[in-house]
């Protein structure tokens, strides 16, 4: 049985007090953090809900409901006040992400009312590097101009489908998928080799705070895998992340892939954190 909810939906009065909690440990919270600092706390303009758990003045935990559940410092209370809170509600998200220690329980609650998942990635290490690489940069990683968005947006596509099992294009046909695509080129937040018209290797950067920036969507082509491209590109998209947008450069990646764990302690991160992610 969930216990009595004691949480509350914030708005942009508790903005200031949501940041100081948030910037605890910018490392696990860039990704709420960023949003926050884009956009408020209006559901309108956050794309959900700011979840409380705590009286004004006294906050101890958040949860970030919209297309993610994310919870933020959530202890045993919090994870029970959120889990009721979400299991009246109803799942509207696509995911459950966040650290492993508030995820899996509030998945165990949650997991009799909105089960089974399409897939649970039960340990996926948070990587955090704060200074360049040892790993010679590839001269050749760039911004994507926004006139690349064409020959850039099927390594997205094929990245997206890699990593999370279905394809961007589903539900909508793409189109949301793709409006993120191009917003991310357009901020210049998008990275990638390209030769000719072929995406040799990409990376995003997909969260930034003054603190910490997420880099995310790392890509290499099938054909040009195991040639050094994912180091190289790494260490140059690493650079342009601490010399343009923060001191702290963070991503997390699944514990199974061990390829991609070794480029990544090769490029320079270490390991801090474990999140989990429920897939629906």
């Amino acid at each position: 049985m969930l216990r009595t909810s004691a949480s509350r939906v914030l708005d942009d009065s508790d903005r200031e007090e949501v940041l100081a909690l948030l910037d605890i440990d910018p490392v696990a919270n860039v990704f709420v953090a960023s949003r926050v600092r884009s956009v408020g706390l209006n559901p309108a303009r956050l794309g959900g809900q700011m979840w409380g758990f705590g009286a004004r003045g006294g906050l101890t935990s958040l949860c970030y409901a919209g297309a993610n559940l994310v919870p933020v410092n959530a202890g045993t209370d919090a994870v029970h006040a959120f889990a009721d809170r979400a299991r009246r509600q109803g799942r509207r998200c696509s995911s459950i992400v966040g650290p492993a220690r508030a995820v899996e329980p509030l998945w165990e609650l949650l997991q009799p009312h909105w089960g089974p998942a399409r897939a649970v990635r039960w340990a996926q290490p948070a990587m955090v590097m704060s200074s360049r690489s040892p790993v010679p940069a590839d001269p050749l990683v760039r911004r994507v101009r926004p006139e690349e968005f064409e020959t850039v947006l099927p390594a997205c596509v094929a990245m997206f489908t890699e990593e999370v099992g279905v394809s961007p294009d589903a539900g909508d046909g793409g189109a949301l998928y793709r409006t993120r695509v191009a917003e991310l080129i357009r901020i210049g937040r998008s990275y990638a080799r390209i030769e000719g018209r072929q995406v040799v290797f990409k990376a995003e950067i997909g969260a930034v705070t003054p603190l910490a920036c997420q880099i995310q969507g790392v890509w290499v082509h099938p054909d040009r895998r195991g040639q050094g491209h994912a180091a190289a590109g790494m260490a140059a998209v690493v650079d342009y992340a601490l010399g343009c947008f923060a001191p702290l450069v963070t991503l997390y990646v699944n514990d199974f892939n061990a390829p991609a764990r070794a480029v990544y302690r090769k490029v320079g991160f270490e390991e801090v954190d474990t999140f989990m992610s429920v897939l629906f």
